[in-house]
């Protein structure tokens, strides 16, 4: 096979390797917030354990950038790809650590009944996850534009997390009794806002891939 067709077959090689990472973190994170809404220990345990294929495969992810770039020493947008594909999976391996968090408010809530209707987090949850496919499909299309938009995106979770913050907050100066699982609440809001923060940085890799340029979207 010629150097080029080879090197182009790995680069796709890695590409499935990010789909499928990417993929696995979105249904971490569908489960984790299921699991915090049924209060399902089974399932959020099932999703501790299951965070271990998502470090084995950014490890091979990490392995193939590092060897290609040592091997075809390639220069320019190639270059950028690999460079770029392996901060992503940087991201989505810290992305499925908060699947974890997540998961772990469930099992420290437990059975006790919940001090509020779980109405925020779901939402907050389904953004991310939109944009988690958002960002997966730019990142094959190499799509600036796209990635532009799952920022607009991250500004929608930011607010609602912030009416969460102080819906919480008065909760627990009303009622003492119910600080602990209101503060369990806030740390799971917390996690998925920082999913979203970690989603702009995968779309500031996109637009790197795309223009060379280092852009916050942050912002």
């Amino acid at each position: 096979m010629p150097t080029r067709q080879k090197f182009d077959h790995e680069l796709e090689e890695l590409r499935v390797n990010i789909l499928e990472m990417g993929n696995l973190v979105n249904q971490q994170i569908a489960l984790a917030v299921s699991s915090l809404i049924n209060q399902n220990l089974e399932l959020a345990n099932s999703i501790v354990v299951k965070d271990l294929d998502l470090n084995d495969l950014q490890a091979i992810i990490e392995e193939k950038c590092i060897l290609l770039i040592a091997t075809q020493q390639p220069f320019a947008r190639d270059l950028r790809k690999l460079v770029a594909g392996f901060k992503i999976s940087i991201y989505l391996e810290r992305m499925g650590d908060l699947s974890v968090d997540l998961a772990k408010v469930t099992i420290r809530i437990g059975q006790d009944e919940l001090i509020k209707p779980l109405v925020d987090i779901p939402r907050m949850s389904a953004l991310v996850q939109e944009m988690i496919n958002i960002g997966l499909k730019a990142y094959v299309d190499e799509d600036c534009g796209a990635a532009a938009e799952m920022a607009l995106m991250d500004d929608e979770i930011d607010k609602i997390y912030s009416g969460v913050f102080g819906e919480l907050r008065t909760i627990m100066m009303e009622d003492p009794n119910k600080v602990t699982q209101a503060n369990y609440l806030l740390f799971a809001s917390r996690f998925l806002e920082r999913l979203g923060d970690y989603c702009t940085n995968i779309a500031e890799e996109i637009v790197y891939i795309c223009n060379g340029k280092r852009m916050d979207l942050n912002e």
